[in-house]
């Protein structure tokens, strides 16, 4: 790459080249980006220092909070600094770390939202040999193959882009570096490249969220043999999981699984899943579940007593 490209930074254009409103962005995104960290790092404190969240699920839950963390931390610091700072510059090698990390963490994030579907499945249809199936082993074992998935999804598409040349224009019409825009900064022929890309992206995206709905599917056909009140806990905890799997596969989908073209769109449907996702993922997810806000009330009220010490 570095022997036939003459590309050696690359320009964001961001939403907007007036300076107040770059100000403005940079406020919001800053006080969204710190309630992301507080709310999901918070999750994850509480999971980890409960003894009564033990089950797979929130063990599972643990594990994607941490990764929207991290999934939300690859794009949303760098546009908080550029659009306070006025300067939207990343050199390629930075951006195709970006590019990595990017899917990294959200092929994990992707696989660990499959696997709790998986254990709610489990969970639910076969309640019996659920100690069994889903053992501490087991779950070790799924969180491993969602990483390492992440892993491998990550390194197709950052090999895909990495040996491509670059001569300009070296403007990147979005906020952070991503596979489709990267692709237009090319010299050379990328239809290949952009079939490829698709199939690794976007059919991964398909397929989890497929996957998806068709375990609650089979979910919700066994409940009509629940109890009302089996039935009314089952539904809360699949809502709220479908909820938080619909606004990261349906826009990542929207993005991946077309032809490699960037449209004016795409800068807002990325807030969705690098932002709003994961923003809204402890209020979907958590602080509506009667066990969790349980467990931070007490891990509160063990802060409060330290402190008085």
């Amino acid at each position: 790459m570095a022997a036939t490209s003459n590309v050696t930074e690359i320009i964001f254009l961001g939403f907007s080249q007036n300076r107040d409103v770059q100000k403005l962005i940079s406020v919001v995104f800053l006080l969204t980006y710190t309630a992301i960290v507080l709310g999901n790092g918070l999750i994850v404190v509480t999971i980890m220092a409960s003894r009564g969240l033990t089950s797979p699920m929130y063990f599972f839950l643990g594990y994607l909070s941490f990764a929207e963390i991290c999934y939300c931390s690859v794009t949303v610091p760098r546009l908080i600094l550029d659009s306070f700072l006025g300067r939207k510059v990343i050199s390629l090698k930075g951006c195709i770390t970006q590019i990595f990390f990017l899917h990294f963490f959200g092929g994990a994030e992707i696989f660990l939202l499959t696997v709790m579907a998986y254990d709610r499945y489990v969970a639910i249809c076969k309640p019996l040999h659920y100690t069994v199936i889903m053992s501490r082993r087991a779950c070790g074992l799924l969180v491993g193959v969602a990483w390492g998935g992440g892993l491998l999804h990550s390194a197709g598409q950052t090999f895909l882009i990495f040996q491509l040349p670059f001569c300009g224009p070296q403007v990147l019409d979005h906020y952070f570096c991503d596979v489709h825009p990267v692709l237009k900064l090319a010299c050379s022929d990328t239809f290949l490249i952009g079939i490829l890309v698709i199939t690794n992206g976007g059919s991964i995206s398909v397929a989890s969220f497929t996957g998806l709905l068709a375990s609650y599917v089979v979910i919700l056909q066994s409940l009509r043999t629940q109890t009302s009140e089996g039935r009314r806990k089952a539904l809360s905890t699949c809502a709220a999981h479908v909820a938080v799997a619909a606004l990261f596969f349906i826009p990542c989908s929207f993005v991946y699984m077309r032809p490699c073209v960037t449209l004016p769109a795409d800068k807002v449907v990325a807030v969705f899943y690098t932002v709003v996702t994961p923003l809204l993922n402890p209020v979907i997810y958590s602080f509506r579940n009667a066990e969790v806000k349980s467990a931070m009330r007490r891990l509160m009220g063990r802060k409060v007593i330290w402190d008085k010490k």
